[in-house]
């Protein structure tokens, strides 16, 4: 039989949000009762200006709060950065890692995100470890060997669904309104899955994939309900409330 995995939506505000955006929140938290709390777990990741506040507004409601990147050290001399543990007593309980944004613009390496995967379990926190390949390795046939060796490099040993979530975003679908065939994410997430079984057994089948990359409340029904997929990793529409929701909905 298979395994039964709870979706999750979750959302990646980047490097957007004010003190004033806890209104979109506060709107996704009046908008995402029974039957959608039920059937869905959702997930939102601001800018780390507001995720102390965040937190605080969505304690006691469905919503989950995350960070979008974490140093791989707990303190030390490193300006500007953040860690695990200042996530988590944040109130942080997921962080994303290894976004094809910190990829390209800080030079991130799969055994960097690795360690920042390791400092997320440390502290208790689920890693949310993003993989995908550019246009010219998909157009070069390379894509499902690129997110494999991705996989391999990026997931510490020992994961499991309660530490782990993988999050599949093609790096020229996001923001660009690119989307790839049903049939495409398809093959994708399977080779994941197949590939977190050569490091996690049948534990690899628990855990979650999403998929992330110009995703909307006008694409998500067929990409959400595809083999494998376990959820999704929204940007841009993650800023509304109501497209947040809608994209949710997409489950009931």
């Amino acid at each position: 039989m298979p395994v039964a995995r709870r979706p999750l939506v979750a959302g990646n505000w980047k490097m957007n949000g004010l003190r004033h955006s806890g209104a979109e929140l506060l709107a996704m938290i009046e908008g995402c009762g029974a039957p959608l709390a039920e059937k869905v777990d959702l997930l939102i990741c601001p800018p780390a200006t507001l995720l102390a506040q965040f937190a605080a507004e969505a304690a006691g409601s469905p919503i989950a709060v995350g960070g979008q990147d974490c140093h791989k050290k707990a303190s030390g001399a490193h300006t500007g950065d953040v860690s695990a543990e200042m996530l988590a007593d944040a109130g942080a309980r997921f962080v994303i890692v290894g976004h094809s944004e910190r990829r390209s613009d800080h030079q991130e390496s799969d055994e960097t995100v690795r360690a920042k995967a390791q400092a997320a379990w440390r502290t208790g926190l689920t890693a949310i470890v993003c993989v995908g390949e550019t246009q010219a390795q998909r157009e070069a046939g390379e894509a499902l060997a690129v997110v494999a060796a991705q996989v391999r490099g990026s997931v510490p040993d020992g994961a499991s669904a309660d530490t782990l979530v993988v999050a599949y975003e093609p790096v020229w679908a996001i923001g660009s309104g690119l989307v790839p065939t049903v049939e495409d994410v398809e093959e994708m997430h399977g080779e994941i899955r197949r590939v977190l079984s050569e490091r996690a057994g049948a534990e690899a089948a628990r855990v979650r994939i999403l998929y992330g990359g110009s995703v909307k409340p006008e694409n998500c029904t067929a990409l959400l309900n595809a083999a494998d997929v376990d959820g999704a990793l929204v940007g841009g529409a993650s800023l509304k409330a109501g497209d947040f929701l809608a994209i949710a909905r997409a489950y009931l």
